[in-house]
């Protein structure tokens, strides 16, 4: 059954993720068939004023919607992956042919201002006073875009911004600067080998740069709206699924009040499921004369260049209600929109510059030539060319002398989804900070976790709540923070799923744990943690800052559990020894395979309470006495309580990305033969791209699985299903490479008086049986290529030179690393994250600073 229900959801997604309406629709044109007339009507309304489009022209980009500037990290390929070149990292993500150009929408007639047929010009913006434009440019020979201006008339071209840096997306803000998203953040996608942007500011001649998003994984297409804040999209997926978060957000202009403006908490349904949740809301701009917004909405984890559905958007529903997302095209797509008025909208699509109205219905008004189009050439980013009047100018709240900010939680009680917690419940809160990527290999989560958090993430320690559920935290600025709710056993009750951020100087607040933004707060009197100073964070002692599983807890599980679950005895069919398998130890696999934890598991955001995190993981309930006499001691656990509380990671380093994975080549047909009149399964396999072969099903767990012999297909296996919906492990999880004659696979068929386990009768009666033989080989020979390819915990282990380059890049590692010399890849992770925090920024909660190669 759960095979069959698989296979319908793959069979499906072409229709899910192309056809599903992801909001309400409004009558309309069921196929947006083009018809006469918006034009006039517009010339004669909102554009009356309005002589010229500015927009720009481009090859687009075929790939996710952020991935549009900048190089892959390395060549397309599959671990292992290829040697490092002298030249770029891999593939460039733009193509070349730009050119920034005026339409006029009377005549038709198309200027060019600037034409660079082996550069990419994209973003154009035009400045209140309507004589001068801002955008964003890659000169041909360049492999960057940053920031320039250029006046109507083609003259006075003027670079702002330079550097080995991405700069996109820029806007004009209402005091003079400008916000841009920049690869100044100088990190990778979670789930992807792609460099991304988050917001900056700079001064109007690009001086003074400063990053006001910490976000860890990216954000986009920022745009004023008409109270002074600024809209933006902000993709994240604190402890829940990597799809379905690409929400808009707002910001002030000095980066403070960031807050939720659409969709971050909407309960969508768990992938392969799309739902509401599953789109990239994009493109985000404020229709005049009203509270409403509108933008692309891409469907299926974002489409490339932010083709969606053009959608339109009332905030005052609040943030979560798919109710307040009306949807007007129906059947083909469109990009870059802007509102002209609420019935009134530029758009585009590759034919070339559209005007669609409140119905959905379009009129083409300026087609591509045929020179063009077949060029691969598109069009992008339609604006008015016009003057404008400058938003409201909110004034800045930072000191840049500071280090930290202060937030103030008025009562942590009011909330969504908190059924079953009482006042009082809820003692302190632990302090977390989700870690950025300097690198990233693929789009799944190994070898960080199995089917969990995609990311690091640091302990800083812990604040109290006073027992009215308020408190006032100071915490340090410019930092991606969020919050585990821990009663008096210190124990999660709820997890934040989310991150905040504070700047410098700041103070803000929040009401409490997802709190409705539809309602007010409820009077209850001042805040008791008004009437104190705002307390420091306490940091968590004898305990390291980025916990480490084989360092931090197999010690743990060695002196309290292998004894009775190691290779050998395996009480209960759990394994808990440190041996090593193709890519994780059996003890890890253990934890997922058997429910000893409970994370995220990449679910949906906004969970119940006490069913995330350590009050729902077995793990602590086994060594508390109960289970044969194995008892923690109080350190060993705080340090595995707070492990789980920190994303229950297996590696605590990035280096260990791209590392030490030898998937093993078993004898398909061999093991057909001795063991497929019990284990052998006909069903067809349901996995897009895996390769095909005979299905296997070992022990009770479902559903049936290919004897994968590479680690593409292995990764397919993990990312795809398994792991993700809490069935079986991989089959290579059979293969112990630590030690090759007690691999499950080999020891399960053996014979007890042969030293097998004996579960499957004697299959092998004795170890010299030549098919034995074969496949204790096939299982030591991806164990002998450890010694080209070691993994992070092991003697001897470097990591992959293109995590070195990166952190060569960012000038965490010297130029002249010699190829011996010895790298203390934990000390080189912390040195670069410490490098991302602001100038004047403290340490609260962190290890001491280490020498990253010596």
């Amino acid at each position: 059954m759960r095979i069959f229900f698989l296979a319908l959801c793959f069979l499906l997604l072409p229709f899910w993720f192309g056809s599903i309406n992801p909001a309400r629709s409004a009558p309309q044109d069921p196929s947006n068939e083009p018809r006469g007339g918006i034009l006039q009507q517009a010339l004669e309304g909102p554009l009356a004023d309005v002589e010229h489009l500015v927009f720009a022209v481009r090859k687009p980009v075929r790939r996710h919607y952020y991935e549009n500037f900048g190089y892959y990290l390395f060549p397309p390929s599959f671990y292992p992956y290829p040697p490092l070149g002298e030249s770029q990292p891999g593939p460039a993500q733009y193509s070349g042919g730009g050119r920034l150009c005026l339409l006029h929408l009377r005549s038709g007639q198309v200027t060019v201002l600037l034409d660079d047929p082996a550069g990419a010009i994209r973003d154009p913006q035009v400045h209140y006073d309507g004589q001068k434009i801002l955008f964003s440019y890659r000169r041909g020979g360049s492999s960057y875009f940053h920031l320039y201006e250029i006046g109507i008339d083609g003259s006075g071209l003027t670079q702002l911004t330079e550097g080995p840096f991405d700069d996109i997306e820029p806007i004009y803000t209402p005091d003079g600067s400008i916000l841009f998203c920049s690869t100044r953040c100088r990190r990778f996608v979670g789930c992807n080998p792609s460099p991304v942007a988050t917001v900056y500011r700079c001064d109007a001649d690009g001086a003074n740069i400063r990053e006001l998003s910490p976000n860890p994984f990216t954000d986009n297409t920022p745009w004023m709206l008409p109270d002074g804040r600024v809209l933006f999209t902000r993709w994240e997926y604190v402890d829940r699924n990597q799809l379905s978060f690409h929400h808009l957000w707002t910001t002030n202009p000095d980066g403070t009040r960031q807050m939720v403006y659409f969709g971050n908490q909407y309960q969508g349904e768990h992938p392969p499921v799309p739902r509401f949740s599953d789109v990239a809301m994009l493109d985000a701009k404020p229709i005049p004369g009203t509270h409403h917004v509108v933008a692309s909405f891409s469907p299926g984890h974002g489409r490339a260049e932010h083709n969606g559905w053009i959608t339109v958007v009332d905030p005052t529903q609040g943030p979560d209600r798919p109710e307040a997302a009306r949807r007007l095209n129906s059947q083909r797509q469109f990009r870059d929109p802007y509102a002209l008025a609420e019935d009134c909208f530029l758009v585009v699509d590759r034919e070339g510059i559209w005007l669609m109205d409140d119905r959905g219905q379009i009129e083409l008004i300026y087609a591509l030539p045929a020179s063009d189009t077949q060029a691969d050439l598109e069009c992008h980013e339609p604006r008015p060319l016009r003057a404008r009047a400058r938003e409201p100018i909110l004034p800045t709240t930072i000191d840049q002398t500071q280090a930290t900010g202060v937030l103030l939680l008025s009562d942590i009680y009011q909330g969504r989804n908190m059924e079953g917690v009482a006042r009082g419940d809820i003692r302190r809160l632990l302090v977390l900070e989700q870690l950025p990527k300097p690198v990233q290999f693929s789009g799944g989560q190994e070898p960080l976790t199995i089917g969990g958090t995609f990311a690091l993430e640091r302990i800083l320690g812990t604040v109290p709540v006073e027992p009215d559920g308020s408190a006032l935290l100071e915490l340090p600025a410019g930092r991606p923070l969020f919050f585990v709710a821990l009663d008096e056993q210190d124990l999660s009750v709820k997890r934040m799923q989310s991150f905040l951020t504070v700047q410098p100087g700041e103070r803000t607040s929040c009401v409490g744990c997802h709190e409705p933004r539809t309602q007010t707060p409820q009077a209850s009197g001042i805040p008791m943690a008004t009437l104190r100073p705002p307390s420091r964070i306490e940091p968590i002692e004898e305990v390291p800052d980025v916990l480490d599983f084989p360092r931090d807890i197999q010690p743990i599980l060695d002196r309290h559990c292998v004894e009775c679950h190691d290779a050998d005895r395996r009480e209960g069919g759990v394994q808990l020894s440190g041996d090593r398998t193709p890519m994780y130890t059996a003890s890890y696999w253990a934890m997922v395979v058997h429910g000893l934890i409970s994370d995220g598991r990449n679910y949906t955001g906004n969970q119940p309470p006490r069913q995330i995190g350590s009050a729902a993981s077995r793990l602590l309930t086994l060594g508390d006495g109960s289970h044969h006499d194995a008892r923690f001691s109080e350190h060993e656990r705080k340090v595995i309580r707070l492990w789980i509380e920190s994303g229950a990671t297996y590696p605590g380093t990035y280096a260990a990305l791209g590392t030490g994975m030898h998937t093993i080549e078993f004898p398909v047909e061999t093991i057909e033969r001795r063991c497929g009149s019990c284990h052998l399964r006909t069903e067809v396999s349901p996995y897009h791209g895996m390769s095909k072969g005979s299905l296997f099903q070992f022990g009770q767990r479902e559903p049936p699985q290919a004897l994968v012999p590479g680690f593409q297909d292995f990764n397919i296996v993990i990312r795809l299903a398994y792991l993700k919906y809490g069935e079986a492990p991989p089959h290579q999880w059979m293969g112990n490479l630590s030690a090759p004659e007690k691999s499950l696979l080999l020891q399960a068929p053996l014979a007890e008086t042969a030293g097998g386990l004996g579960l499957c009768g004697p299959v092998f009666p004795q170890r010299t049986d030549p098919d034995y033989q074969e496949i204790l080989a096939s299982i030591a020979d991806a164990a002998s290529r450890w010694e080209q390819h070691r993994r992070f915990d092991m003697p001897g282990f470097r990591p992959s030179p293109y995590y070195l380059r990166q952190m060569q890049t960012y000038g965490i590692l010297p130029d002249d690393l010699p190829d011996d010399t010895e790298i203390d890849v934990y000390a080189t992770d912390q040195a670069y994250w410490r490098s991302l925090w602001p100038p004047q920024a403290s340490v609260p909660g962190s290890s001491p600073s280490g020498s990253a190669s010596r």
